[in-house]
């Protein structure tokens, strides 16, 4: 007789049927992935069957809440930890506009924000990613979460691809060409504000998802985050349509409204040449949809920072801050 191994009690927890199955506490959730993650002590057939199992019944905020704890107690984070106001994750990649959202990053950077974004690179022929399109703009990704907290501390912002600070996340992303389906990793990698940012931008795909990030930042006990459903899923407000977004403030739940910006919806755009962002930055180009992207998408984060008391506020904020950039600072010489 051979003894049960530890982690089969959390694959019969999620699967024992439809009247027997249940979802994770937040303390299993936590001590499941803390076997996920630990070398060897889960079989990857073990890893398979929980993820999918956990796909089709979704996690709930309180998997989710646990997941993350159990993710961030295996970074091995620099000390003292940076000063970094805000944590910007960018994990889906952009298929039908442009990462316009990336201006909105390095708009905030420039006025004063520390950003931290972490994120994946190329995994889908059709998609742009963040890594690449950074490149564009002469931005280089940082190689380790200490190289991350000395560029952030010397320029305010900094990308760390996945893999360089939790590669174990990162090969569980990569399943998805195995599985055929994502997993509650992309999930918990949004969340996973390594540098403890008192605020935290989530952009979702799928409108259930809002919810339940919502609801997560609060059993974690984010000071402030927004939730809203982005532009491919990335954290970028679409000004095509209305915009709903869920926020977290001091451990209460809220709900915002951001109108549309325009009357009518532009075009998927056919051509995606990420050298369009440098050259709107510049001032060399004109694009409304872009620049109404990028100063919609900072006026977000504006408003949950609590630069601005109002919608229509925080929108005005942001177009000054657009208007007074810094237009010869990005191209695409390299910015280390």
């Amino acid at each position: 007789m051979t003894e049960e191994h530890i982690f089969a009690q959390y694959i019969r927890i999620l699967g024992k049927g439809k009247k027997g199955a249940r979802s994770l506490t937040q303390d299993e959730a936590c001590e499941a992935m803390r076997l996920i993650l630990a070398e060897g002590a889960v079989e990857p057939v073990q890893l398979g069957a929980f993820l999918m199992l956990m796909r089709v019944k979704e996690e709930s905020p309180e998997e989710l809440a646990g997941f993350v704890r159990a993710a961030r107690d295996s970074l091995a984070l620099p000390g003292p930890l940076p000063k970094v106001d805000l944590d910007w994750s960018s994990y889906a990649g952009k298929r039908r506009q442009l990462p316009w959202f990336l201006l909105s990053v390095l708009l905030l950077a420039e006025n004063g924000i520390s950003v931290f974004m972490h994120g994946i690179g190329g995994r889908k022929y059709n998609r742009i990613y963040t890594p690449g399109a950074l490149a564009s703009l002469g931005i280089t990704p940082c190689a380790s979460l200490s190289d991350a907290a000395q560029r952030i501390q010397q320029q305010g912002f900094a990308f760390l691809p996945l893999e360089n600070f939790c590669p174990r996340l990162q090969e569980m992303i990569e399943l998805r060409d195995l599985l055929g389906l994502r997993s509650p990793v992309h999930t918990l990698s949004r969340m996973l504000n390594p540098f403890q940012a008192p605020y935290l931008m989530q952009g979702i795909f799928h409108p259930g998802y809002k919810v339940i990030h919502q609801q997560a930042a609060l059993l974690l006990g984010q000071p402030h985050a927004a939730v809203l459903k982005g532009e491919g899923g990335e954290i970028e407000r679409n000004p095509d349509i209305d915009c709903q977004v869920l926020t977290v403030h001091e451990g209460v739940a809220g709900e915002e409204q951001w109108p549309a910006l325009f009357s009518t919806r532009h075009m998927k755009d056919e051509t995606m040449d990420v050298t369009r962002l440098a050259t709107l930055w510049r001032g060399d180009i004109a694009d409304d949809y872009g620049e109404a992207a990028v100063t919609g998408t900072a006026a977000i984060a504006l408003k949950m920072m609590g630069r601005a008391d109002s919608v229509e506020a925080a929108e005005a904020l942001a177009r000054r801050m657009w208007d007074e950039r810094p237009r010869d600072k990005y191209d695409s010489g390299t910015h280390a």
